[in-house]
């Protein structure tokens, strides 16, 4: 089947959870379809890795994305319907070259991935899948309701509503959506119902990561790593130092916090302390993940914000790293609670459960054991390389 693949990122290197997710389905379809890749790119340095996507891809086709704080972005989200986010993703270049290529190639398919990309698609006949990695409008809503000073936050609240609108419209206009948990898939259903909708949920490299043999450290630590380009890490960063972190100490001499991550604003790392270890990394040091995840003591991730499927806990589940999460992060795994990973929702809560795996080597050997059974039984890419690929094989079939 001959796919025209299109993604508001390059895919590589896999730093942040949407470029992990393609590229690893990229290495995956790549055995059964011929896949031509258009996507943006922030800053002409990515082009260096291209080569990388070629091995995989028949074609690979870059365009400069305009920052996001653009006064034309500025200016089309505020005198149009189209949403700040979706503005950002505008291209005329990039519209009329999808459409010369659908011109002059025979494609069986189109795979949008986040509705946001869907602007620059001509109208066509050709069967279109559309993959949200997470339901945007709620993404936003959940920060903007943190928003105190009123007319920024009535600003806000309209461009979170045109946001939604231009979502769920462009939920309709595909073929087939795809969501990456059960509760997304639940969400977009209760909003447009008739949605067909299916589930590939996020996996993990097993071979990647290296599982851990002893958790019996003499030095405690606390990790949480994160692309911190997302509002809701920055938000789970703040909330593991200032409110969990703390009560960890009290019980626990010694133990260190560490927040490594990519894209690490000053938010993040002026809250660096004697105990508290801020590693920011470039984008394509995956050493220093893999690293991160195999010295650890407890994964800590205290989520807040709705999103998807947590790539971070399936890394600390394959590298069999004990996880103490919220509800909200733990949603799209399937975990069950004091079985696969501790989940909790205050910092009082997390905190005892933290403090409960660094005192019992036993607990967080068993607890770490059984998730990456886990992931091993359900979440290896090759799975949801099938899973993708079915749903590649039916949006065609219906489109006959």
């Amino acid at each position: 089947m001959k796919v025209l693949t299109l993604t508001p990122y390059l895919p590589f290197p896999p730093s942040s959870g949407g470029q992990i997710r393609s590229y690893n389905l990229i290495k995956q379809l790549y055995k059964k379809h011929d896949i031509t890749l258009f996507c943006y790119i922030r800053d002409d340095k990515e082009r260096e890795f291209i080569p990388e996507l070629e091995k995989y891809c028949k074609k690979v086709v870059v365009f400069k994305r305009r920052k996001a704080w653009n006064p034309f972005n500025i200016i089309l989200s505020g005198l149009t319907l189209y949403p700040f986010l979706v503005s950002i993703y505008l291209s005329r270049t990039f519209r009329d070259a999808v459409a010369r290529e659908l011109d002059e190639e025979n494609y069986d398919l189109i795979h949008a991935e986040t509705f946001y990309v869907m602007t620059n698609i001509p109208k066509t006949s050709l069967p279109t899948i559309l993959v949200e990695q997470t339901i945007e409008y709620l993404v936003y809503q959940h920060f903007v309701k943190g928003v105190k000073f009123i007319p920024l936050r009535f600003l806000l609240n309209l461009d979170v509503a045109k946001l939604k609108f231009w979502e769920r419209d462009f939920w309709k206009k595909a073929g087939k959506v795809v969501a990456v948990s059960e509760a997304d898939r639940r969400e977009m259903l209760s909003l447009e119902k008739g949605l067909d909708v299916d589930l590939v949920p996020n996996g993990v490299d097993l071979n990647f990561f290296l599982p851990k043999k002893n958790w019996d450290e003499k030095d405690k630590r606390v990790l949480f790593v994160s692309n911190f380009k997302w509002l809701q890490n920055v938000e789970a960063a703040q909330a593991l130092v200032n409110d969990v972190f703390p009560k960890i100490k009290e019980k626990v001499p010694g133990v260190k916090l560490w927040i490594v991550g990519q894209h690490t604003p000053e938010s993040v790392t002026s809250l660096a302390a004697d105990d508290i270890i801020i590693k920011s990394l470039q984008e394509d040091d995956v050493e220093s993940i893999r690293s991160a995840y195999n010295k650890a003591s407890v994964f800590v991730a205290p989520l807040k914000g709705p999103g998807g499927t947590r790539l971070k806990n399936l890394a600390a589940m394959a590298s069999k790293l004990p996880i103490v999460t919220t509800k909200i992060g733990a949603q799209g795994i399937g975990v069950a609670d004091g079985v696969d990973v501790y989940i909790r929702d205050t910092a009082s809560d997390m905190a005892n459960a933290v403090v409960e795996l660094l005192r019992s080597p036993e607990k967080a050997k068993v607890l770490a054991e059984n998730a990456r059974r886990l992931v091993e039984r359900k979440y290896s890419w090759d799975k949801m390389g099938e899973k993708l690929d079915k749903v590649y094989r039916e949006a065609v079939l219906g489109a006959k």
